[in-house]
C-alpha cells in the first residue's frame, strides 16, 4: 500500500471515529428523552473535577521539583484562579496566568 493511500485511510478512520463519538450524546439523549438522573448528577460535577485533574497533572513536576519552579507554578495556578473569581472570564484567567508563568520561568 503506498503512502497516500494508508494517509487517507488513517484519516478516514480517524475522522469516522471523531463523528461517532461525537454523535453518540445526540443519539442517546437527543429529542424529547430525558436524560437520566446519574448523567445529570455527574454534569454538574464533572467540570471541576476535570479542571482539578489537569492542574495536578500540569504541576505535579514543578512542585516535586526545585523550590523556584514550585514557587512559579503555585503563583500562576494562584493568579489564574485570582483572575478568574475577579473577572469571571476563561480566556483572560487562562491567558494571564499562562503569560506569567511563561514569563517567570524565563526570569527564574
Amino acid at each position: 500500500m503506498n503512502d497516500t493511500l494508508n494517509a487517507i485511510l488513517i484519516i478516514a478512520v480517524v475522522a469516522a471515529v471523531t463523528f461517532f463519538t461525537r454523535a453518540v450524546p445526540f443519539i442517546l439523549f437527543g429529542g424529547k428523552r430525558r436524560m437520566p438522573e446519574i448523567v445529570r448528577r455527574l454534569a454538574g460535577y464533572l467540570p471541576a473535577g476535570i479542571m482539578a485533574a489537569l492542574v495536578v497533572y500540569c504541576v505535579k513536576d514543578d512542585i516535586t521539583g526545585s523550590a523556584a519552579s514550585a514557587a512559579v507554578s503555585l503563583f500562576a495556578v494562584a493568579l489564574t484562579a485570582a483572575l478568574h473569581i475577579w473577572k469571571r472570564n476563561s480566556i483572560i484567567s487562562i491567558l494571564g496566568g499562562t503569560a506569567v508563568y511563561m514569563v517567570l520561568i524565563r526570569l527564574i
